[in-house]
């Protein structure tokens, strides 16, 4: 297998920005890209954001790239791929690579998908890291023949159509989910049926938020665990990057230890991400950090599952904006917590909001072990083709 430097095989190409201020620059025909639009799935980009003219193209001293090429931002952030569908422009934010015959394009994508660490590594720069022309032309690649390259290809292709699948049907699944509290209990801020409008406050048995300082508690063999907001989103918490922790034998702790049942809600940053812990995290043993807090409900009134669906819907999210209690950084105290109102159904039906829950999560589960073992198919044909 030959390998070669990516200036020898490819002709590296970027751009650059016509003057903002002039609006005869601006809202043309020709496609202008930039590294923003670069997403972690984009694979054939063939449309801009924003279009400029001729004459910006002009004063800018732009030249477009052909369909075809491989977009490679360079800067803010390194590394985001895809290929152009289409003749484009692009900002100085990218080092693009257009190909010879000895490597496909196609090929090249992957390659650079599967080396955004390496790319990162060989940024320069004080203020704000960035890969030059001169080192992505020095960046070398094993090139196998064209037909090895097509096979690679085609290979990495159909795992991800797979992965993509598998992605979709999580998310029908949350969907439907979603469709069921609506058609089981109304659209909770018209409440057609009528169900009592109460306070948390009203059912709410314990209440309390996180620990501060902790790090020194947090060790990587920790035998139980620091629940962060991380884990916390969706009506669920992740046990995935759970961080171990050896707590201290004191009143902070007991405090802050959850619960089976107790509803964790996010009071800082992406406020009003909940969770319900489930016997798994209570047997193990968790505390939560000070960017939750956690509710403690009157389980004969309220299941906790459906009040953190309620909470995650259009009401409840609205409720925790225009109860932020700072316009810098976002926050919410007890006081807001207490006085957030939700519907009230009856308990069975609830409950059989619940069930179907549970239900759907095992169809998840399943689906999420398939994603998972393709993931480890995926990742395993990178490292045998680029490796």
């Amino acid at each position: 297998m030959a390998k070669y430097k990516l200036g020898d095989i490819c002709e590296i190409v970027s751009g650059s920005t016509p003057k903002t201020t002039s609006e005869e620059y601006w809202d043309g025909d020709l496609k202008w890209i930039t590294p923003a639009e670069i997403k972690d799935d984009s694979y054939i980009v063939a449309d801009s954001v924003r279009k400029i003219t001729d004459a910006g193209a002009k004063s800018a001293g732009l030249t477009p790239f052909p369909q075809g090429t491989v977009i490679l931002s360079s800067r803010a952030p390194i590394g985001k791929v895809a290929i152009a569908g289409c003749e484009m422009y692009c900002n100085q934010g990218f080092k693009n690579l257009i190909c010879s015959d000895k490597i496909s394009n196609k090929y090249l994508y992957w390659y650079l998908k599967g080396n955004t660490e390496y790319l990162n590594s060989l940024g320069r720069g004080a203020t704000f890291k960035e890969i030059s022309k001169k080192i992505v032309s020095e960046i070398e690649i094993n090139v196998p023949d064209v037909v090895e390259q097509i096979k690679a290809v085609e290979q990495l292709e159909k795992v991800t159509r797979i992965i993509n699948w598998r992605k979709q049907e999580l998310q029908k699944l949350d969907d439907l989910i979603k469709a069921r509290f609506v058609e089981m209990f109304g659209e909770p801020k018209t409440n057609p049926k009528g169900y009592p409008v109460c306070e948390m406050s009203e059912y709410i048995q314990f209440l309390t938020s996180g620990s501060r300082g902790w790090a020194k508690y947090c060790m990587d063999d920790g035998s139980e665990w620091f629940i962060t907001i991380k884990n916390v989103k969706d009506c669920h918490i992740s046990i995935d990057n759970m961080q171990p922790v050896n707590a201290p034998d004191n009143a902070e702790a007991k405090r802050t230890k959850v619960q089976e049942g107790d509803l964790l809600i996010s009071i800082t940053a992406d406020l009003g991400r909940t969770g319900v812990v489930t016997r798994e995290i209570a047997e193990h043993g968790a505390y939560i950090n000070q960017h939750l807090i956690c509710i403690r409900l009157n389980k004969e009134v309220l299941n906790p599952l459906y009040v953190a669906f309620f909470m995650e819907s259009p009401a409840g999210k609205e409720q925790f904006e225009s109860r932020n209690q700072s316009a810098v950084k976002a926050g919410l105290n007890f006081n807001s917590i207490n006085s957030l109102r939700l519907l009230v159904p009856p308990m069975r039906e609830q409950i059989e909001f619940v069930e179907f829950v549970h239900q759907v999560n095992k169809s998840k589960a399943s689906v999420q072990k398939a994603l998972d073992e393709t993931q480890l198919l995926f990742d395993s044909l990178m490292q045998k083709y680029f490796g």
